[in-house]
């Protein structure tokens, strides 16, 4: 898939840095920053997804110099040497984040210079996209207890939205047990975030509550440890992984061969990666889903676009941005993501609030 799109020409004249703020669901303000690559009339764009909103603000007062005629590949290569970073990440994980905005912007501008769309490139037609809402059931600002609250209300908006949840400790079985009466398709353990404020602790218990809850959901990220390993004995197929996969090394590293898996582009870093790791589960059989990050521009864009071409059929968490907002409000698009009538560069026609 990469060398579809490798040779590409691309020339680059200018490069701008424009900062996003918006508060979410989850209780927190999200900042990203949405790079812009200029030259030859066209303007292709990126998302840095990470997660220290100080890292965006000194990321739009560089001064980086990347201007010069290229390849895909060649431009990549360049990026090896470039001063990414004004301050250091406080998570090596971020160099991967803000890698992908650079090299997904790229990506866009030499599709843009071609004329043509990624989908053209990989000889691929855009599908429309499933898609589920992922969301937590509690207040982040308050002390009451987990609800169905929030997923009633989405589903107020549209009554056919499937989710992906996030279950913490705290959900009693009678909570656990009201869920089956919804279409969850994804159980995000969250077992492998160094982050203390997102993390669970790996918990047998609190694994098996949840996967004798709705027998169907994939089961993402549990931290397997000699205690948790027994739950998933026979329920391999329903594990899937999210953090640890940054590429096809990442994968071959699983402690067993994976079934399905989340794909989220800004874990992989450049265009190589990410289309080679892609291509690997093809092969291999490995059925992916698309992943989000609380894009808040193109970003979300490009994984919807990628779902589209790739996985579009599956459990996708690439909801419209508005679907991740503190209050969702009518009107926003149902599942599935009509796609671009009209697709140029890396897929035009998604958004975060289309």
């Amino acid at each position: 898939m990469y060398d579809r799109v490798a040779d590409l020409p691309l020339t680059v004249a200018d490069s701008t840095f424009e900062l996003r703020e918006r508060a979410t669901s989850s209780g927190f303000d999200r900042a990203t920053t949405t790079i812009a690559l200029s030259g030859d009339g066209e303007t292709g764009r990126g998302e840095d997804v990470t997660y220290t909103n100080a890292a965006h603000h000194a990321l739009v007062d560089h001064d980086l110099d990347l201007a010069g005629a290229y390849t895909l590949d060649s431009f990549s290569a360049a990026l090896d040497d470039a001063d990414l970073w004004p301050h250091p990440p406080e998570e090596e994980r971020f160099r991967h984040y803000r890698r992908w905005g650079f090299e997904s912007a790229a990506l866009d501008l030499a599709l843009q210079q071609a004329d043509t769309s990624l989908g053209e490139a990989l000889g691929r037609e855009y599908d429309p996209v499933d898609f589920v809402v992922s969301t937590r059931l509690s207040n982040p600002e308050s002390d009451e207890p987990p609800t169905t609250d929030r997923l009633d209300a989405l589903l107020g908006i549209h009554d056919d939205l499937a989710f992906k949840l996030d279950p913490t400790p705290d959900w009693d079985d009678d909570l656990l047990q009201s869920l089956a009466d919804y279409d969850v398709r994804v159980f995000d353990l969250k077992g492998l975030y160094e982050d203390e404020l997102v993390s669970n602790d790996p918990d047998a218990e609190f694994y098996r509550r949840v996967a004798d809850a709705v027998p169907d959901a994939l089961l993402e990220d549990p931290d397997l440890t000699e205690e948790t390993r027994p739950v998933f004995e026979g329920r391999e197929e329903r594990v899937t992984w999210d953090v640890p996969v940054t590429g096809v090394e990442s994968i071959e590293a699983l402690p067993f061969e994976p079934s399905v898996l989340n794909m989220k582009p800004s874990r992989c870093g450049t265009v190589e990666s990410v289309l080679s790791t892609i291509a690997y589960c093809e092969r291999e059989g490995i059925d992916l889903y698309g992943g989000g990050q609380f894009e808040l521009g193109v970003g979300r864009a490009h994984v919807q676009a990628l779902a589209s071409l790739c996985y579009p059929d599956s459990p996708s968490d690439v909801a419209p941005g508005g679907y991740n907002d503190p209050e969702a409000a009518d009107g926003l698009p149902a599942s599935p993501l009509a796609p671009p009538a009209d697709p140029r560069g890396i897929g035009t026609g998604f958004g975060p609030d289309t």
